[in-house]
């Protein structure tokens, strides 16, 4: 458990840092951070991190890609984790 713990902090963190920095080099007209990275995290358990963020400083917000996209990933992940403690692990 304490492996899945640090997973999700390391995969949000990463999230929040990539998204700032995407953010940056959409108003320097930089190089960008493919959109499917953002969608990786995402499923790699970066939901939370990357949406709060989107959201903390309007970047993609006009996406609707990535404002209903983002949260059904998270709330597919979230009926997962529920059918999968309540029904296949034991305890």
């Amino acid at each position: 458990m304490h492996i899945l713990f640090y997973w999700l902090i390391a995969v949000n963190v990463a999230g929040i840092s990539i998204t700032a920095q995407d953010k940056r080099a959409a108003r320097r007209g930089a190089w960008r951070v493919p959109e499917r990275t953002l969608f990786l995290l995402c499923i790699l358990g970066g939901c939370p991190g990357v949406y709060l963020t989107m959201r903390a400083i309007h970047h993609k917000t006009l996406h609707k890609r990535f404002m209903l996209g983002i949260p059904l990933i998270f709330i597919a992940q979230l009926a997962i984790c529920f059918l999968l403690w309540h029904f296949i692990i034991p305890h």
